[in-house]
């Protein structure tokens, strides 16, 4: 991709951040959105095996995919190991910081248009998917697909896709292309790339991906849960005051995002913050991040002040950001509240 504009962690696999301090509308262009591979990408086919539980077990063709009804979402994708840099203490696994994040508009063919198609068994209870890329992942030693699998009525879902555009755009083959699942509200490891197969099955799928990865306390993970990022000011800038104005992006995969909280105080202060409702932007998906904004007001003992801002998320299940982060031994999930310390001149 020409125009790739990111926060690069690893080359071989590609595993990149997108630069969110750099980010003012919505739509986050395909070179500026997060990457996420774990084996070396593959040249996908252009068309998706469908067999398992079904009645009639097919191969079906990209043109054929394209063919039926088309739904676009405006999407926001999490990976779910967001924010594993700052847990303590450390974890492995790729560091990502902040920025495993994105927001694209993507048009597809619903699953459940798909899976029609090869009349399935009601006696299904998962829907596997398996991706092009392969290899051997360092802690497990032997070859293996990429996999994931779904409940069957969460795959039956409207909003489920078989995507092949991303932002108006044949869908990258950085981003998955030319045919990959897209399940909102998931944390990323559902939304699985380079398309090439979908099991029907009687019995939960059992494999790396979904039983030794992407797990918490032994349970697979599920929806995003509710975060809203500063992306200005950065963290060390010096701004003006005594109003300072603070913008970021919100979202939650839980359900839809209520609002968003934010406070400011001296820099390494204890004690409850006191949370100011900022505004929030319109909405564009029920699936999609939203912008915010507050004009936080600071008091001044000095010319020059540090002050911690901060901001968290929450949604109309009540979902919201703790305030220390819950560690866990695969560094997943962590949405904690994120302080951004700034200089604030008087």
């Amino acid at each position: 991709m020409a125009d790739r504009d990111l926060l690069v962690l690893s080359e071989e696999p590609l595993n990149a951040e997108t630069k969110l301090g750099e980010r003012t509308g919505t739509i986050t262009p395909a070179g500026s959105h997060y990457l996420r591979t774990h084996f070396p990408m593959p040249h996908a086919r252009r068309e998706i095996a469908v067999d398992g539980a079904v009645g009639r077990p097919m191969s079906i063709t990209f043109e054929e995919i394209r063919a039926l009804p088309a739904k676009t979402l405006a999407v926001t994708l999490e990976c779910a190991g967001n924010g594993r840099r700052f847990l303590e203490p450390k974890v492995p696994g790729e560091q990502w910081g902040l920025g495993a994040v994105g927001t694209a508009e993507w048009t597809g063919a619903p699953l459940r248009a798909v899976l029609e198609r090869v009349a399935p068994d009601p006696r299904a209870v998962e829907v596997l998917f398996r991706g092009a890329d392969e290899g051997v992942p360092k802690d497990l030693g032997r070859h293996i697909a990429y996999e994931r699998s779904l409940p069957a009525n969460e795959a039956m879902s409207d909003d489920v896709l078989v995507a092949y555009v991303m932002n108006g755009e044949p869908i990258p083959r950085e981003h998955g292309g030319p045919l990959r699942l897209l399940v909102p509200g998931w944390y990323g490891m559902a939304s699985v790339k380079w398309l090439s197969r979908i099991t029907l099955q009687q019995q939960p799928f059992v494999g790396f991906y979904q039983t030794d990865r992407y797990v918490i306390n032994g349970q697979p993970l599920r929806k995003i849960a509710p975060r809203a990022v500063i992306t200005l000011p950065t963290g060390g800038a010096e701004v003006a005051g005594p109003v300072v104005e603070i913008r970021g992006y919100a979202w939650s995969g839980r359900d839809q995002l209520r609002s968003v909280q934010v406070y400011g105080k001296p820099a390494g202060t204890r004690g409850e913050p006191q949370w100011r409702e900022a505004q929030l932007a319109p909405m564009l998906s029920r699936s999609a991040w939203r912008g915010f904004v507050h004009r936080l007001l600071i008091e001044f003992p000095q010319k020059w002040f540090e002050v911690d801002v901060a901001a968290r998320a929450v949604d109309a299940a009540g979902n919201t950001q703790p305030l220390e982060a819950r560690w866990n031994a695969l560094g997943y999930a962590n949405n904690a509240v994120q302080p951004v310390r700034i200089r604030v001149r008087s």
